[in-house]
């Protein structure tokens, strides 16, 4: 397993991480506490996971998922072991079993923290990361940003001051983001560097041959500022695994339990799906390692999170850590790409 550097922090974390959100859900105590230790014998020691988790967030799993790896955490005695992530929900009116509708407020932000460290059994994380942002614009695939110049939001130099008294208490060592974008990555630079407040080492965005836009504006970003990509969703939902195609729906898989799923589901997304499952298939490769290979040798990537439901899916997508892609696989992509550039964004 390859390490790799958290942005500018001291945290090494191996290049593919462990991802949680079916924790819960779609995965029992047991079986997630399976992954775990195989992910842990396979050298990972990069997991992350969320507030929110699993999904999709209902009250009645609200706080799950954490609760889980705390339960492994305790009862394994793995917590010097593991580089531990978890994140805080964004402004939301449409979670209201979590604190009324969350938002990145000082009180919110400490009940939100001081909740995740008793699930997790733990008195800090590694990494806590605002989940999406507390304003208006563009996240989770939506398009066609419209500024509001009335929206009223928790300032981001408040959320940095927040976090920053994490750090000085220590229930906190580094601070990261998640669903932004560039103008708002920069913005916490900036805020950061003029507060002398923490700085964020990471950004967890999706990253996949479906969604390559982190490429159009944050690449640039992640790399000139050291902030390291954490690549969620590298599988569009497992679409890329090519086992939606042609309608169809496996018996438990993600997308046939929730319909709710469709960012990776629009016809343009079926034919350039097809086109990468073609091209692997003729370089004697499976579709997802394939998927997974070209996530992982991203020059803006920290690590690429991989989640599974069945112990063969997570044994295979950990098998594609040393996967080298051949220059005519890489061409290939690139030609499909341009023919159907980002058909999931």
């Amino acid at each position: 397993m390859e390490y790799r550097r958290l942005g500018t922090s001291d945290l090494e974390v191996s290049a593919i991480c462990l991802g949680t959100m079916t924790f819960g859900e779609q995965n029992t105590r047991e079986e997630a506490f399976a992954q775990l230790d195989a992910a842990l014998e396979a050298g990972v020691n990069f997991i992350d996971t969320a507030e929110i988790y699993p999904v999709p967030p209902r009250a009645e799993t609200y706080g799950r998922t954490e609760e889980i790896i705390g339960q492994w955490l305790s009862e394994r005695g793995t917590r010097d072991r593991v580089v531990l992530a978890t994140k805080v929900a964004g402004r939301a009116d449409w979670l209201p079993h979590i604190r009324g509708g969350p938002k990145l407020t000082m009180a919110q932000m400490a009940d939100a923290l001081e909740a995740s460290l008793k699930r997790l059994n733990t008195d800090y994380v590694d990494l806590y990361q605002l989940h999406w942002p507390d304003r208006n614009t563009n996240y989770f695939g939506d398009l066609g940003y419209t500024h509001d110049p009335g929206d009223v939001s928790v300032p981001i130099e408040e959320q940095l001051k927040v976090l920053g008294d994490f750090v000085r208490d220590g229930k906190v060592r580094h601070v990261g983001l998640s669903n932004e974008t560039p103008w708002g990555l920069m913005a916490f630079l900036r805020a950061a560097e003029r507060g002398d407040l923490p700085r964020p080492v990471s950004i967890q965005n999706p990253y996949s041959l479906l969604n390559r836009t982190f490429e159009v504006g944050l690449a640039e970003v992640a790399i000139r500022e050291r902030v390291g990509l954490m690549a969620y969703s590298p599988l569009a939902f497992g679409v890329l695994t090519g086992k939606y195609l042609d309608g169809k729906r496996p018996e438990g898989a993600r997308l046939t339990r929730f319909d709710r799923f469709k960012r990776y589901s629009a016809p343009a997304a079926e034919v350039a799906t097809s086109a990468y499952v073609a091209l692997a298939g003729e370089h004697g490769l499976e579709p997802a390692a394939m998927a997974l290979a070209f996530v992982h040798r991203q020059p803006f990537l920290a690590a690429t999170i991989v989640g599974a439901t069945r112990p063969e899916q997570l044994k295979a997508n950990l098998a594609t850590a040393d996967l080298e892609l051949s220059p005519a696989v890489l061409e290939g992509i690139e030609a499909i790409h341009r023919r159907s550039p980002n058909p999931s964004p």
